[in-house]
């Protein structure tokens, strides 16, 4: 049982039967198909050799199919991280140029022994500093940045920056360098993935095919936009027209080697593979949790970030780039019927005969071909809308939502994703240094408290009762003393102040000092402090504090014995303390 906690594969092995072994490698071929085109196209989008892509997708997909405990989960080259190891690498050398491809590698050996460090030490629970606003928007950002940079493939112009404004002042320039026959390859590519997408399902529908298969068709249908504009650049000699192409890949398998040991050089990506890392796990348990909900499973986030940790590290030390889980792919592998994690080992089998038999035909691959499918896909990473929905909703999260989305794309994808968690911290705290607090009363013939304010309650001029809507911590501990006098300031008659504490989960020392303040200050004016609802957790801490010792009041264990107590005392229960 200890080593299948660690190798999840082991278990898979115990059980496997025949029927997912069926399963799995069905899976893999439909999978192997999408994945071919999207290798190439994501190491192109990474700026390097178009080999590194199939390599990214073998000894990592073998590593996760070992140690990752998703069934779904397709692990390989995806947009994000190959636009986060464009932007990390441009600053250390020339893209494609060997000192590039050796950065490359340390990246994705560095992110792998962060994600293994992190998993070791269960510390996933890190990743909540990335908020859902904050990724939606680098996410977002990130898909209009790919389908920008992918624009000169299309036009077949030269272009580069790592910004919109970069980019599109580049690209403005070259428009009189356009080669019109790469723009038809292009835009017929473009156009044809769209019409696929939008409509070939409900054709093969139509004709009776399953809404199943139908959908893995219309997955797989990169592959022969592949094999027809391949063909055409052969048998036109289109290369020779101007029309770039893929050129040689060598086959054969990727040499395990160590990358490069340069201490300044790992130094020096340390920040860019800790982002990547994160950000590829929270795409990757997104995703797996998602589909493994829908067939009752459950994965375990600490051993994906070892899984994950494993693949980036096979990643760096066979040649590949940084990966992670890609969502397209997963939910292929899913709707194929994968069983287990061997459907992944079962597709890196697939890219290995790929590289080994489908390389010489790869050579004239018009990478025109390469950005249609990368423009296409990360369409579906585009969501702005999700803009307004999230600033309707919170102004907060909108802010960081605007925030991230602006600097990654006006600046730089680090900027933005460290931009827009510095700002989601900050607005946490803002908004928690100012936790809502409302007077409660009596509904009336109940034992239900609620606004005075919202809705017709009993009151009592001698007694108030403060519901406090927020834990107790440094940042609101000072405005949670000028709440509580001021409402003894606002009402002389005031006797008793009771605070209603059910949704304080945490009293930290700063509060503590604040509440024996307002204990003291309360009793110089001749009134008293009272607790109400305390939770256990918080309860068995202040037993030992000087506030319960010297508190002035009392401590109920409901906000309806406090009431009774305090109004009625002659119907009252006994108080907690």
């Amino acid at each position: 049982m200890r080593l299948e906690r660690w190798v999840p594969l082991v278990g898979w092995l115990r059980r496997y039967q025949q029927a997912q072994f069926s399963r799995d490698a069905l899976a893999a071929v439909i999978v192997t198909l999408m994945l071919v085109p999207q290798a190439l196209a994501y190491a192109l989008l990474a700026g390097l050799p178009p080999e590194m892509g199939l390599y990214a997708s073998m000894l990592p997909l073998v590593l996760y199919a070992i140690f990752g405990t998703s069934a779904s989960l397709a692990v390989g080259p995806v947009a994000v991280a190959a636009l986060m190891t464009a932007s990390a690498l441009s600053g250390f050398a020339t893209p494609g140029s060997p000192e590039y491809i050796g950065a490359a590698l340390v990246l994705a050996a560095l992110s792998g022994l962060i994600l293994i460090a992190m998993g070791v030490l269960r510390l996933g629970f890190l990743v909540n500093f990335l908020s859902h606003p904050v990724i939606s928007g680098f996410i977002t950002a990130s898909g209009i940045l790919i389908a920008i940079s992918q624009l000169k493939h299309i036009l077949g112009v030269e272009a580069s920056g790592h910004n919109v404004i970069e980019l599109l002042g580049a690209l403005f320039s070259q428009w009189q360098q356009v080669n019109v026959i790469t723009l038809m390859i292009g835009l017929g590519v473009w156009g044809y993935l769209l019409v696929c997408r939008k409509h070939l399902q409900q054709w093969l529908i139509a004709l009776g095919a399953s809404a199943s298969v139908s959908g893995i068709v219309v997955k797989a249908a990169p592959i022969s936009a592949v094999m027809v504009t391949t063909l055409l650049a052969w048998g036109f000699s289109l290369d020779q027209h101007g029309v770039d192409v893929v050129g040689f890949v060598p086959s054969g398998l990727p040499a395990i080697a160590l990358p490069s040991l340069d201490q300044s050089l790992w130094v020096g990506l340390l920040p860019a593979a800790l982002l990547i890392s994160l950000v590829g796990f929270v795409e990757s348990v997104s995703v797996a949790q998602t589909l493994a909900a829908k067939r009752r499973q459950r994965i375990d986030p600490n051993q994906e970030l070892i899984a994950l940790g494993m693949a980036n590290l096979g990643a760096g030390v066979s040649g590949g780039s940084p990966v992670s889980g890609g969502f397209s792919r997963s939910v292929v592998n899913f709707e194929a019927g994968a069983a287990t994690p061997l459907a992944g080992a079962f597709t890196a089998l697939g890219i290995v005969l790929a590289t080994l038999l489908l390389t010489d035909l790869l050579a004239f691959l018009p990478t025109a071909t390469l950005a249609a499918t990368i423009i296409v896909a990360v369409s579906t990473l585009i969501d702005l809308p999700a803009v307004k929905r999230t600033w309707q909703y919170s102004r907060s999260d909108g802010m960081a939502m605007v925030a991230t989305l602006l600097l990654t794309l006006l600046h730089s994808v680090e900027v933005g994703i460290v931009g827009g968690v510095v700002l989601s911290l900050v607005l946490h705290l803002y908004r928690t240094s100012q936790p809502h607090s409302a007077v409660v009363g009596r509904v009336p013939g109940t034992e239900h408290f609620r606004n005075v304010q919202r809705h017709k309650v009993e009151t009592d001029e001698h007694v108030a009762m403060l519901r406090i809507d927020e834990s107790l911590y440094f940042a609101n501990a000072r405005y949670l003393e000028d709440t509580v006098m001021a409402l003894a300031a606002r009402s002389p008659s005031l006797k008793h102040i009771v605070l209603t504490c059910q949704a304080v989960n945490i009293i930290d020392a700063s509060a503590l000092e604040s509440l024996e303040a307002i204990n003291g200050r309360l009793k110089d004016a001749g009134a008293t402090l009272h607790l109400a609802e305390v939770k256990g957790p918080v309860m068995d801490r202040l037993k030992g504090t000087d506030l319960y010792r010297e508190l002035t009041g009392q401590v109920f264990f409901t906000t309806f014995e406090a009431w009774q107590a305090l109004v009625h005392p002659d119907e009252a229960v006994t108080p907690v303390a």
